[in-house]
């Protein structure tokens, strides 16, 4: 878990590195999120997704985390509770795949992120997360408030960023 972590963040501070140089780096990915899988609401054609706007993320009431992790100092990261999505969506499992934009996937549990108070961040000491920053969400858990259960690399897999859908099982 630990080495594949590392490889993940070496990748995405690759890609950040080259995305920085392009023009539209800062809104390569909107601030959106597609869920599926065992949701009671959609909003698509076919039944079968909800696509959260950032209209309707902005939306959600704003919750705050100060922590710090493997990646990142002691910040303040704001966004939605992941409960508040899950909920927005009618979700009818635990399990929740999130999809990440380099393809990425891990699961959380829903019980466990309701228990921690994890939140979608979508800032981090009030600046928007870009794609080249952790953006456009990123799943935070108090960590320093629970070091003893928070840390280790069974825990920092649990930190998944560049998030852009969620699939609930």
């Amino acid at each position: 878990m630990r080495q594949q972590s590392v490889l993940r963040f070496l990748a995405a501070s690759l890609l950040a590195s080259w995305l920085v140089s392009l023009p539209f780096a800062a809104s390569a990915a909107p601030l959106a999120l597609d869920v599926q899988g065992m949701i009671g609401r959609t909003n698509d054609a076919s039944h079968s997704v909800y696509h959260i706007s950032e209209a309707d993320l902005l939306k959600l009431p704003v919750h705050t985390i100060t922590t710090s992790t493997t990646w990142t100092p002691k910040s303040t990261f704001a966004g939605p509770l992941l409960g508040d999505v899950l909920k927005l969506v009618d979700a009818r499992a635990d399990g929740i795949e999130l999809r990440t934009i380099d393809d990425y996937s891990y699961t959380v549990s829903a019980r466990e992120a309701e228990r921690y108070g994890a939140i979608l961040a979508y800032s981090r000491n009030g600046v928007r997360l870009t794609v080249s920053n952790f953006g456009p969400l990123f799943l935070i858990y108090p960590r320093d408030a629970y070091p003893s259960e928070l840390s280790g690399s069974a825990a920092e897999a649990k930190f998944v960023w560049q998030i852009k859908g969620m699939v609930v099982k």
